[in-house]
């Protein structure tokens, strides 16, 4: 059944994709890291699906609303598109726990939950698929879900990195991370079945 289930790369968004500017919602404020565009370019063309999995905790905070998230996710994708490219689906979590009703929710990363609905949406098939990410909350989320998880050293991945973590792949960016995937896929698909 997995041959039929198509993989994804999940991406963080903010310190991953854009800057780390913190509680970024505007489009006027988005700045993409070097390389990122060409990395969900190739992975569209690795025939991924591509999915932004994001905490968007400004909202819980009061600083936006998820309208002003869904509008500049939309932007972005129109921005993309220009390139040819595409991000199929955005996920995010508006909640924190000192902040809000919904304290205790199972969509804020590290919790997978983000991860397993898109699972559920798409037809994804976890074991072949990977998690790019600046953060350790990242990285514990894709494996918990079952991805392949990658820390990349852009946005807070560089003192997270130096927090440790045992057998934790490491890239220098997005794009880094795009290319050691399909190395890695490259090998897989010339092994014998």
């Amino acid at each position: 059944m997995s041959q039929l289930m198509k993989a994804a790369i999940f991406l963080d968004r903010d310190g991953t994709l854009n800057v780390e500017k913190g509680h970024l919602y505007r489009y006027e404020d988005w700045e993409w890291i070097p390389g990122a565009v060409e990395a969900i370019t190739r992975i569209n063309r690795m025939d991924f699906i591509v999915i932004v999995i994001t905490n968007q905790a400004g909202v819980a905070r009061g600083y936006y609303d998820e309208a002003a998230i869904q509008t500049l996710h939309s932007k972005v994708n129109c921005l993309l598109a220009q390139h040819g490219a595409k991000i199929d689906a955005f996920y995010y979590c508006p909640h924190h726990p000192q902040y809000g009703a919904m304290v205790n929710c199972s969509c804020r990363k590290p919790e997978p939950g983000l991860l397993l609905q898109a699972q559920a949406d798409h037809g994804i098939d976890m074991k072949r698929s990977w998690f790019i990410g600046d953060k350790l909350s990242d990285i514990e989320a894709g494996f918990r879900a079952g991805t392949k998880p990658i820390l990349v050293r852009t946005g807070y991945g560089e003192m997270q990195n130096a927090l440790g973590a045992p057998g934790l792949h490491t890239e220098s960016d997005v794009l880094s991370a795009v290319n050691f995937i399909e190395r890695s896929e490259q090998q897989r698909l010339q092994q014998p079945s």
